[in-house]
Formats: structure tokens, C-alpha cells, sequence
């Protein structure tokens, strides 16, 4: 399964990463998205997360709605 590097945004906080890229955990092979956060974070700038998950979509609002919406390629 492939993603668009780019930016996205987060459903919930309205938060905005940038994708880097793709990599697989180093003991179950699970692909991993990596990306930035593109705001002030104190905690890391740089976040993996299984791809699954970055791209399930969840409930909010009484509506299903993806978790990270694409917003553009920069």
C-alpha cells in the first residue's frame, strides 16, 4: 500500500505534518509512515505511526472521517 508524501492534516487537533516516507519495523515488518509535526512540539518533531492506522478512518462528530486528511504535495 503506498502513500503521498505531503502534507496532512489531523482530524481531531487540526494539526498539520508533513509525510516523510515509509519504513517497516524492524521485528514484525509492519509498514510505518514517518512524518514531521510542522508546529512546535516539545515532545519530537518526528512521529511514526503504523500505516494502517494513519490511514483508518474514525468517528467524530457522528461522522466517519479519515484520520489524516491530505492536504498538498508541500
Amino acid at each position: 500500500m503506498d502513500l503521498k508524501p505531503g502534507i496532512y492534516e489531523h482530524y481531531k487537533s487540526g494539526k498539520k505534518y508533513r509525510v516523510i516516507g515509509m519504513a517497516k519495523h524492524s521485528e514484525t515488518l509492519e509498514d510505518m509512515v514517518v512524518y514531521e509535526a510542522l508546529y512546535e512540539n516539545e515532545m519530537s518533531k518526528l512521529w511514526v505511526r503504523p500505516l494502517t492506522m494513519f490511514l483508518e478512518e474514525v468517528e467524530f462528530e457522528g461522522k466517519r472521517i479519515p484520520r489524516f486528511k491530505y492536504l498538498s504535495e508541500k
